[in-house]
This record gives C-alpha cells, structure tokens and sequence, in this order.
C-alpha cells in the first residue's frame, strides 16, 4: 500500500489519509496531569478567562491566551506547568525563573506553578497586567537620531596661513624631525 511517514510523529499515513499531529486540544495537553496541577490548570483558565474578550487555543505542546496577539501561554510539564507572560516590563522576583527579550517591547516571564493555590496575586496581577498591555497599541521603535554633522575645525596660523594636518605629507616636509 502506498502511504509514507509523518516525518514530524513518525506516525505511517496512508495515501488520501487526512493527518495533521500539529492538531491538538486542551484536554489533550491536560489529560496526563496530576490532580494538583489540573486544578491549577484549572484555576489559571478560569482567572484568565475573567479577564475578557479573547481566544484561548492549543497550538502543539502549549495552550495560548491572546487578544490581537498572544499576552500568556502554559506549557503543561510533567512535574509543573510552565507559564510564559509577556509584559513591558522585567520582574525582578523569586517566582520568575527565567527572563528573556521576546521582542523590542516584550519581554516574556517564565514562571513555575505547581499548586492551585499558587495561582493567586502577584501571578494573576502579572496575566492581568499582560493582558491590558496587549491590547495597547504597539511601541513603535524609537526613532533613530541623526548623525551628528561633523564640522572641522581649520587651522591656521599666527600669520593666518592655514596649517597643514599632522599626518599629511605637506605636514611632514615643513616639519624637520630631530
């Protein structure tokens, strides 16, 4: 029979089989939890969901929040759930475990939730905090300066004659060296 490998889950598809492994769902991502980290799951979707208007959805292995764009996903590990928060700004704080530049305005949070009761201020003032500055407009790049104009300076001397530079060949036969 005529078919080939999913070259991405190694998975056989026959030929006019429909296949897509990228497909996943939120149960799907959630369903090997355990029972604390399902009901911090749990907890962080409703939180969020309070917020407002915006598309919650699983995309490969993480589930996103996003308004115009995405302002939190969560990574649901083994041992914890792994919360990324895009903010303007860097949080300095033992909750954080990494920060990096995820863009000239954003900057994404890493953060380690393993309980329900975890879920609770400051994380749920940071997903807010994230999610109204996702819906300000995007800063714009500051504007480049312009080049300072260099001007140069002309020497000249006591009589008024200008002076040839240091390093010129001019410079160099007027100047006896000792």
């Amino acid at each position: 029979m005529a078919g080939h490998e999913c070259y991405h889950c190694k998975q056989w598809v026959e030929e006019g089989e429909a296949h897509d492994c990228w497909t996943t769902t939120e149960a799907a991502l959630t369903a090997d939890l355990s029972e604390d980290l399902k009901d911090a799951w749990e907890r962080l979707r409703e939180t969020a969901a309070d917020f407002g208007d915006q598309r919650i959805y699983a995309s490969h292995k993480s589930i996103m929040f996003s308004r115009a764009a995405c302002y939190f996903f969560v990574r649901p590990k083994r041992k914890h759930l792994e919360v990324c928060v895009f903010l303007g700004r860097t949080l300095r704080v033992p909750q954080v475990k990494r920060v990096d530049r995820a863009s000239r305005s954003k900057i994404v949070h890493v953060l380690h939730v393993t309980h329900r009761d975890e879920v609770e201020a400051p994380i749920t003032d940071w997903l807010r905090e994230a999610y109204d500055f996702s819906a300000a407009p995007a800063a714009r790049g500051t504007a480049k300066r312009p080049r300072p104009v260099r001007r140069t300076v002309k020497r000249t001397s006591a009589a008024g004659k200008r002076k040839p530079k240091r390093g010129t060949k001019k410079a160099r036969r007027r100047s006896p060296r000792s």
